[in-house]
């Protein structure tokens, strides 16, 4: 690449950088009403929430696939009142199956109880056994006998469920739900009619028993209506809840706290303050060991911190204690690079190379140890999203984000730099390849 070209790359990456720290840097404008920083519970303080499932009518094998569909149901629930990026965690240890919801910048906690507890577990039952009971007559008092059922739960709950909508009768106008299964539902609904024709078949939403209609044939095709004394209030709140999504198991809510922001934002302001400081003192050691090199590595440096950052608000990275930990250590990896490329460069200007070509030659030879050092920390970081949770998984995905920024960094920008100013740029004075 001619030095020309390489000046009118630099141009296009500091063009770039700029449009990115003015993306990036907070002070109440327009794009920020739309693509805020999205901060997490340890910096915006907020609510959480601790809930033990009850899996004692889940099959063990199912398990699994339970936790998860409950995992998507209350992030699908806490995003329906207007709290983004909810963190929802599960975990199990032993018997014990429990989930983890925190949710930023949510400081009534009861109407965070409220959000999660307000959906509803729904599941079919079918007759156990019939009981004659006296009840007394509506008017006066003798006592009539009537067949009094109790039921069993059946494996079709709401985790089948695919949509709910609100329906009316054409008789008598009241308000119906219709629901509509998954395919496996479909299945489950149909063979739960079959074996109960002229029985009745009840439906109970969070153990409230709201309809029992008798089942006059086996249905087909995957469709039940929930009929029942609603009102129309009440009908259209349980389909929204039902699209919000049906527990597939119910939930005990076991520990609840609020974090405050003002801890949070302290901390913030240490971690900041510590990158900063150690950002600084990284750039300083690169210009007094390096010196003109240094210069290079230090403008390189800075354009990663803002690109780097400009990749988390765009993709809506929320950013915790252990995330800006990720990052902080991801710049110190950065660096590391430049390192290699250097003392490449060094040993090239020792063997009488030109600046032109140290600068191409120390790339070429810095590059198998810069892409095998990174390619094992991004498996690493993989590794540590998929298998661990809440801030270790944070921590691993700024870290990754950062590491793959820093090879950019080093091979383009580094790269660009150095061509541009191959003739200008020295190693400190007294030190090899000066």
């Amino acid at each position: 690449m001619s030095r020309a070209k390489a000046f009118s790359t630099l141009l296009v990456i500091l063009a770039i950088t700029v449009l990115a720290g003015y993306f990036v840097y907070p002070q109440g404008k327009a794009i920020d009403s739309f693509l805020p920083w999205r901060l997490g519970l340890d910096l915006v303080g907020g609510s959480q929430l601790i809930y033990e499932v009850d899996m004692s009518g889940v099959d063990f094998a199912d398990r699994d696939p339970v936790m998860s569909g409950l995992r998507d149901v209350l992030e699908r629930r806490v995003n329906l009142f207007g709290v983004s990026e909810p963190n929802v965690v599960t975990s199990k240890a032993g018997d014990s199956y429990r989930i983890l919801v925190e949710l930023a910048g949510v400081q009534n906690i009861s109407e965070a109880i409220q959000q999660i507890g307000e959906t509803p577990f729904l599941f079919f039952a079918e007759v156990e056994s019939v009981e004659q009971v006296e009840v007394p007559e509506e008017l006066g008092l003798d006592f009539e006998t009537v067949d009094q059922p109790t039921f069993r739960p059946t494996e079709l709950t709401g985790r089948y469920a695919k949509k709910a909508q609100l329906v009316f009768d054409n008789v008598t106008n009241q308000p119906q739900i219709f629901i509509e299964f998954d395919s496996e539902g479909s299945e489950l609904f149909e063979a739960i009619t079959e074996r109960n024709v002229g029985q009745p078949l009840a439906i109970f939403v969070d153990n409230n028993l709201i309809s029992a209609p008798r089942v006059s044939e086996k249905i087909t095709g995957g469709q039940a209506q929930i009929t029942g004394q609603f009102t129309l209030q009440e009908a259209r709140e349980l389909v929204e809840r039902f699209n919000a999504g049906a527990l597939p198991a119910p939930i005990k809510l076991i520990n609840q706290q609020t974090v405050g922001a003002s801890l949070g934002q302290d901390s913030l302001q240490k971690m900041i303050m510590a990158g900063a400081w150690g950002t600084l003192a990284v750039m300083l050691f690169m210009v007094l060991y390096y010196w003109g090199l240094g210069l290079a590595s230090v403008m390189a440096l800075g354009i990663y911190v803002i690109l780097t950052l400009a990749v988390f608000k765009v993709f809506s990275i929320t950013m915790t204690l252990a995330g800006i930990a990720g990052f902080v250590l991801s710049i110190g990896m950065a660096v590391d690079a430049n390192i290699l490329i250097f003392e490449r460069m060094k040993e090239e200007l020792a063997k009488g190379s030109s600046r032109a070509l140290a600068v191409e030659d120390g790339f070429q030879r810095a590059w198998t140890s810069i892409r095998d050092s990174n390619l094992t920390t991004i498996l690493t970081t993989i590794i540590l999203f998929y298998f661990t949770s809440s801030f270790v998984k944070g921590f691993a995905l700024t870290l990754l984000i950062g590491v793959l920024v820093s090879m950019f960094t080093a091979i383009t920008v580094t790269r660009t730099l150095l061509r541009a100013f191959a003739g200008r740029l020295t190693t400190n004075p007294g030190r090899a390849g000066n």
